[in-house]
């Protein structure tokens, strides 16, 4: 029986390895893991008296600042296509309810995603990406699959992407984002974007492209604050709404659904982020040195399981990186009888002290040996290690994070 997202569950395991003494590099736990901006802290201090409910789809200022937000990434939105909630998690899950149906997932995906689909009884199919696509189901098998289902009298209806994309840190190129677009319309298929993630592109420069800029008339987008201002607990989220008409039924199914579970989310909170996706110079600063951060976090330690044999994509986005030992199979079987992802987790935790994840956490195959490794709790202990990581010009030489490098550096060393 399946307790705790295994996310949790790891960063509870970290915490208590280290009640316990035992020293423990954190990469199994995805938290942003840098300072709260002082603004934000402010804003929501000054907040704090409004302790009323408000309505249930968001605060006006905060559902028009989102809008402001996607319109100058030019996605043009209107504050009512917008709905607020405690974090973008419960809005996926009132997402899935609403829109019901059959539901193809990226292989792998975050965890999340087949556990509240398996929760609310949703049929949940995984679709195998493409190398260094991440977070994007590879569109000419979603593209049979829809054919597929529809024969067999239980048709796809929805389609989620990650972008970037967690577990694996990639970005999926325009041009495949593109080609499921038109699978998409050619199946009549809704798309669930979850762009979370998207302010922490490592190279601005990089292309990006949403499926709301090629569909927007079917896509519906999901964000929020957790990753990009690491405000993971502070709970606030955001979902972006076609204005086509037939979504209206789905928006309203989903506030039905908000107005019997969180009823709104904090106001303190949705004043603070009212602010923050207003884009001020001063937080536009901020994110942009957490991109530097994790980006230079999260190639060095690439480099390190690179040294030691093991093949990873190249990161691009957020703090994670998607390692495969399959080239390394041999050699693990022969020294430590690990055969599966779970067995190469266990080890490199119990042996080693090397927190991670197993693929098989991310639905993926067991024999695949597979890890999400997450590389922000390197950032710093307490916010001085972190605001130095912030400010640091090359954070993965700072002595903290450097020391977590030649220690994950030596259990591969001796692992492989």
């Amino acid at each position: 029986m399946k307790t705790i997202s295994p996310t949790l569950a790891i960063n509870e395991e970290i915490a208590r390895r280290t009640h316990d003494g035992l020293d423990t590099v954190p990469m199994g736990f995805g938290e942003a893991n840098v300072p709260v901006h002082p603004g934000l802290v402010r804003r929501l201090a000054d907040a704090a008296a409004q302790n009323h409910y408000g309505p249930v789809a968001g605060s006006s200022a905060l559902r028009a600042a989102a809008a402001g937000y996607w319109t100058r990434r030019e996605i043009p939105t209107a504050a009512d296509q917008v709905v607020v909630g405690p974090g973008s998690k419960p809005l996926l899950y009132a997402l899935f309810r609403a829109l019901g149906g059959s539901v193809a997932l990226p292989k792998p995906s975050w965890v999340s995603y087949a556990a509240q689909a398996a929760m609310l009884g949703v049929n949940a199919r995984y679709v195998p990406t493409r190398y260094g696509e991440g977070g994007v189901p590879d569109p000419e098998i979603v593209d049979a699959l829809a054919r597929e289902s529809a024969a067999d009298g239980r048709p796809l209806r929805v389609v989620l992407v990650t972008l970037p994309d967690n577990p694996t840190g990639t970005l999926a190129r325009t041009e495949t984002v593109r080609e499921l677009c038109t699978v998409a319309r050619r199946h009549d298929l809704t798309i669930i974007s979850d762009e979370i993630y998207r302010d922490l592109v490592h190279d601005p420069a990089t292309a990006y492209l949403s499926p709301a800029d090629v569909v927007p008339e079917r896509t519906i987008m999901t964000s929020g604050l957790s990753k990009s201002l690491a405000l993971g607990g502070w709970r606030i989220g955001v979902a972006r709404f076609p204005a086509e008409p037939r979504y209206a039924t789905v928006q309203a199914s989903l506030l039905t659904a908000a107005s019997e579970i969180w009823s709104s989310a904090p106001q303190p909170v949705q004043t603070a982020a009212a602010w923050a996706y207003g884009e001020p110079a001063e937080l536009g600063e901020h994110i942009a040195r957490s991109r530097r951060l994790h980006g230079s976090i999260a190639r060095a330690t690439a480099a390190v399981l690179r040294r030691s044999g093991v093949e990873v994509p190249d990161p691009a986005g957020g703090f994670y990186l998607y390692p495969s030992f399959d080239k390394v199979r041999d050699v693990l079987r022969a020294r430590w009888s690990i055969e599966t992802s779970p067995d190469l987790a266990t080890t490199l935790l119990e042996r080693f002290g090397i927190a991670t994840l197993p693929g098989t956490a991310f639905g993926d195959d067991p024999e695949r040996l597979t890890l999400r490794v997450a590389t922000s709790m390197l950032n710093g202990r307490d916010d001085a290690e972190r605001t130095a990581a912030l400010e640091a010009t090359d954070p993965s030489a700072l002595p903290w994070v450097a020391r977590r490098l030649d220690q994950l550096d030596e259990a591969l060393t001796s692992l492989t």
